[in-house]
């Protein structure tokens, strides 16, 4: 976890980045998935939030 005393300038600080495997912790422990999706130290989870896709009009649909 974090390293910073006494206290973390800023929580959202990654300390370990490993894209290759899709996740960052950051010093507060979290752990962050490139999905937007959480792990928190207390053990409490934060869903994927992505937002929905924009409709794509004007296709042609084969019958």
């Amino acid at each position: 976890m974090c390293f910073h005393r006494p206290a973390c300038p800023n929580p959202e600080h990654v300390v370990a980045a490993h894209p290759e495997q899709g996740w960052s912790l950051r010093c507060d422990g979290t752990i962050v998935f490139d999905d937007t999706g959480e792990l928190r130290p207390d053990g409490g989870v934060v869903a994927p939030h992505r937002s929905c896709p924009a409709p794509v009009s004007g296709l042609a649909v084969a019958a």
